[in-house]
C-alpha cells in the first residue's frame, strides 16, 4: 500500500465526492438493513395470530382479524418494496460520486504521467521501449482506476455494511453473533496468504504486458520490412509466443484469485449453519424467536456479497499497487535539463564550446574529447566527419537534449545552463538526422507548435526547402494528412517538410543535422541555394558527411573519433592537402561516376 499513498493527493482533491459516496452508502445500507428487521416483525406477527385466528373459527370476529392481519403483511410488504427503492437510489448516487470520482483522478493521473515524460530527459527515452511507456500510462494507470473507483466504493460498502449489520445482531442477540462470526479470522488468514501471491503474479503480468506492447509497436512500426522481407510468419511467431507467455502468467493469477470465492462461500454456509443450530437452541430456551433467526440468516446473506466481493477488492488494490509501484518508478526520475537562473534572453547567435567532452550515459560512449569551438552570431559552420565522429552529439548539446560530461557551451558569452530552456530552444530550429513527422496535415507539420503563424510563412518556408510543386500535385494540397511517421511522403519529401518546419520558426539558430542525405544532388543545390538566403543574417550549424553541403559554410570543421583534426575555411583546408581534400575528391569522383 505503500506505492498508492501517491493518489492521496487526488483523494483529497476530489474529497467531497469521496464524503458524499460514503454518506451515500451508508444510507444505502440502511435502507438495506431496514427490510430485515421487517421480515422478522412479519413472521412474528403470522406465529403469534395464527394459533388466535384459528381459536375463532368461523366466527364474524375471525374475518376481521383476517382484514386486519391481511393489511399488515401488506403493508410490511410495501415498506420493504419502498425500502429497495429508496436504497436503489441511493446505490445509484454512490455511483455518480465514487466511480465519477475515479474517473476525474484517472484523467488527472494520465494528464500528470504524460507532462512528466516530457520533462524527462533524452537520455531517459533511449533507455526506456515505447511500449513500456504507452503501458504505463494505458494499463497501469486503467488499474489504479480501478482502485479509487470500484474497489474503493466495494471496500467502504463492506466497512459500512459490516458495522451496521454486527451493531444489529449484537442488539438481538450477542451469543448468537459470536457464532456467526467465528469463521472470520480463518477468512482473514486466508486472504492474506493469497494476496501475497496476487502481488507477486500481478508484477509478473504488468513486466509480460510492457513487453507485449513493445513488440506489438516495433513490429507495426516495421511493418514495411516484415513485409519486404516475407517475415509475417515469423513476426506472428513471436508474437504468439509473447502473447502466450502472458496469457500462462494471467492464469496462474486466475487460479489464485479463483480461491477466495469458495472459500467464502464455504464460510458464508457455515455461519448460517451456526445460526440455525445455536438460533434452534436459543429459540428452545425462549430468548430469541424465529423471526430473529430469518432476520440473522438474511443478515448473513447481506454479507456474503461484499464479503465475495473482498476477494476481487484485494485483487484489484494489489494489482493497483503493483502498477502505481511501476507509475511511481518514472514518476521519481527527475531531469538533470534544469536552469537556476532561468534567464530569458533574445539571442545574437554567438556560439562557443570550451573543452567539451561528452560520454552517454546510457551506453558510456564517449562522443567528444576536449572540443572547442567558437562561432560568432550570424556566421555559418559546417561540421563534417564519417558515421560515429560525434558530429549530432553537437546538434544534441546545441538543442540542450544533454549537458557536457565536462566543459561548457556558451551562447552570446552566457553558459547553457542558465538560460530558460524551453525560451532558448524556441529560439533554435532543428532538423533532425532521423525526421519525425506527425500523423496531421502538411501544413500542421509545418507551423508545429506555433498556431499564430500565417499562412504566408509557411507557404515561403516550404518554397525555400523546395517542396512547393510537390504539395501542388498533391489533390489537397496543404491539407494533404501524412501517414504515421510520416509514411506518405518519399524519404527526400520527408526531409525536405522537416527544414520547411525548422526555418518556418525563423529560428536565431539553425541547425542542420546531415538533412539532405535523402535528397538527388539537383535537389540539394536547389535547397542549398535558397539556404544562403535563410542563413544570413543567423547563425547555421550544418551537420553533414557531403563536402558539397559545406561549401556553404563560414568556416568547416572536420572531426574524427570526437576531436576536431582539421578545421579552416573550403580555401585553406583544399590548399592544406589533408582529410578535408580527400574527402572533397573522393565525394565528386563518385558524383561524377
Amino acid at each position: 500500500m505503500k506505492a498508492l499513498k501517491y493518489l492521496n493527493q487526488y483523494l483529497w482533491k476530489y474529497k467531497w465526492y469521496l464524503i458524499l459516496g460514503t454518506i451515500f452508502t451508508i444510507i444505502s445500507n440502511l435502507f438495506g438493513i431496514i427490510p430485515a428487521q421487517l421480515v422478522r416483525y412479519a413472521l412474528d406477527l403470522v406465529i403469534e395470530t395464527l394459533d388466535i385466528y384459528y381459536l375463532f373459527g368461523g366466527s364474524a370476529l375471525q374475518s376481521k382479524m383476517y382484514d386486519i392481519f391481511g393489511f399488515s403483511i401488506l403493508l410490511y410488504g410495501l415498506l420493504i418494496l419502498a425500502m429497495a427503492l429508496l436504497k436503489g437510489i441511493f446505490l445509484f448516487l454512490v455511483r455518480q460520486t465514487i466511480i465519477v470520482m475515479s474517473r476525474h483522478i484517472e484523467y488527472d493521473l494520465k494528464n500528470d504521467v504524460y507532462e512528466h515524460y516530457q520533462t524527462l530527459p533524452t537520455s531517459f527515452f533511449r533507455q526506456h521501449s515505447t511500449g513500456d511507456l504507452m503501458a504505463r500510462i494505458s494499463e497501469d494507470v486503467s488499474n489504479v482506476r480501478m482502485y479509487v473507483g470500484p474497489a474503493l466504493m466495494y471496500g467502504i460498502n463492506l466497512v459500512v455494511l459490516f458495522f451496521l449489520v454486527i451493531s444489529y445482531m449484537l442488539t438481538v442477540n450477542a451469543k448468537l453473533t459470536f457464532y456467526v462470526l467465528l469463521p472470520l479470522p480463518l477468512l482473514s488468514i486466508s486472504v492474506y496468504v493469497v494476496n501475497s501471491m496476487i502481488m507477486k503474479r500481478s508484477q509478473e503480468i504488468q513486466k509480460q504486458l510492457s513487453g507485449l506492447s513493445t513488440y506489438v509497436q516495433e513490429a507495426f512500426s516495421g511493418i514495411r520490412v516484415i513485409k519486404s522481407f516475407v517475415q509475417e510468419n515469423h513476426s506472428f511467431s513471436n508474437f504468439r509466443k509473447e502473447a502466450e507467455d502472458f496469457k500462462n502468467k494471467s492464469l496462474k493469477l486466475t487460479k489464485v484469485d479463483s480461491f477466495f470465492y469458495p472459500i467464502i462461500l464455504l464460510l458464508i454456509g457455515l455461519s448460517n449453519i451456526l445460526i440455525i443450530y445455536v438460533g434452534g437452541k436459543e429459540i428452545i430456551s425462549g430468548n430469541l424467536t424465529p423471526g430473529n433467526i430469518t432476520e440473522f440468516i438474511l443478515y448473513v446473506n447481506m454479507l456474503t456479497w461484499p464479503v465475495m466481493a473482498l476477494g476481487w477488492t484485494t485483487s484489484q488494490i494489489q494489482r493497483a499497487a503493483s502498477s502505481q509501484q511501476r507509475i511511481n518508478e518514472f514518476l521519481n526520475v527527475k531531469t538533470t535539463i534544469t536552469s537556476t537562473k532561468n534567464i530569458i534572453h533574445d539571442l545574437d547567435g554567438a556560439i562557443t564550446f570550451k573543452n567539451v567532452n561528452f560520454v552517454y550515459p546510457d551506453s558510456g560512449i564517449e562522443a567528444l574529447k576536449n572540443f572547442n569551438l567558437q562561432v560568432n552570431p550570424g556566421e555559418s559552420v559546417a561540421i563534417l566527419g564519417t558515421t560515429g565522429s560525434g558530429k549530432s552529439t553537437l546538434a544534441h548539446l546545441l538543442c540542450r537534449l544533454y549537458d557536457p560530461s565536462q566543459g561548457e557551451i556558451l551562447i552570446d558569452n552566457i553558459p547553457l545552463k542558465d538560460y530558460d530552456v524551453h525560451a532558448y530552444r524556441k529560439q533554435i530550429g532543428y532538423v533532425p538526422q532521423d525526421v519525425f513527422l506527425f500523423s496531421d496535415s502538411i501544413e500542421n507539420n509545418v507551423r508545429f507548435g506555433t498556431t499564430d503563424m500565417p499562412f504566408e510563412r509557411i507557404e515561403q518556408a516550404v518554397r525555400d526547402a523546395d517542396l512547393y510543386n510537390n504539395i501542388k500535385d498533391f489533390p489537397l494540397g496543404y491539407g494533404t494528412m501524412l501517414g504515421e511517421r510520416g509514411i506518405t511522403l518519399s524519404g527526400g519529401q520527408k526531409q525536405r517538410l522537416s527544414i520547411a518546419r525548422a526555418i518556418a520558426r525563423d529560428p536565431k539558430i539553425l541547425i542542420l543535422d546531415d538533412c539532405l542525405s535523402a535528397v538527388d544532388t539537383n535537389t540539394e543545390n536547389i535547397i542549398l541555394n535558397n539556404l544562403k538566403r535563410i542563413m544570413d543574417q543567423r547563425t547555421s550549424v550544418i551537420i553533414s558527411h557531403r563536402v558539397s553541403s559545406a561549401k556553404l559554410a563560414d568556416h568547416i570543421v572536420i572531426l574524427d573519433e570526437g576531436k576536431i583534426i582539421e578545421q579552416g575555411t573550403h580555401q585553406t583546408l583544399m590548399a592544406a592537402n589533408g582529410a578535408y581534400k580527400e574527402l572533397y575528391e573522393k565525394q565528386l569522383m563518385t558524383e561524377e561516376a
